[in-house]
């Protein structure tokens, strides 16, 4: 989705809620990474506040050639501004030797946070697997951009 169609997006989500146009909002972007033992050909992942109000905006694909584009998501869910919630996923077919180990960016999620509350984030990964497709050790984590007010 192009930048333009992020603003109309949001600013329907917006006009739609007045709840949320009454509160603070603000922009902020969370980088997703996993941390695989060996080449990691797919993952899943599920990402959630557990405080504040938090909608996904957009998603964008990782910093492996592996996952070269937008990872698989609730495309709808996100454009009519019900993505209080997302689980997140991808694969990629290219020759094991090409595929990501270690720490890893596999996606970059864009949040529309309201309220005054601060949010507090939980992501879980649900499954990463080979290229044989089996199950790999991995660990989640990510991190926050500052983010700007609105």
């Amino acid at each position: 989705m192009t930048r333009r169609l992020h603003v109309i997006a949001v600013l329907l989500l917006l006009a739609a809620s007045p709840a949320l146009a009454d509160s603070p909002v603000r922009f902020t972007a969370v980088d997703v990474y996993i941390d695989a033992a060996e080449p990691m050909a797919a993952w899943q992942l599920e990402f959630s506040a557990v405080a504040g109000v938090m909608q996904v905006v957009g998603v964008e694909n990782g910093e492996s050639k592996a996952f070269d584009d937008a990872p698989y998501y609730d495309r709808e869910a996100v454009e009519n501004g019900r993505a209080d919630r997302i689980v997140v996923a991808d694969y990629s077919l290219v020759d094991q030797d090409e595929l990501p180990s270690g720490r890893v960016r596999v996606t970059t999620l864009h949040l529309m946070l309201s309220g005054d509350e601060a949010p507090e984030f939980d992501t879980r990964l649900i499954v990463a697997s080979s290229y044989q497709g089996k199950r790999i050790n991995a660990e989640i984590s990510f991190e926050i951009s500052d983010g700007s007010d609105q």
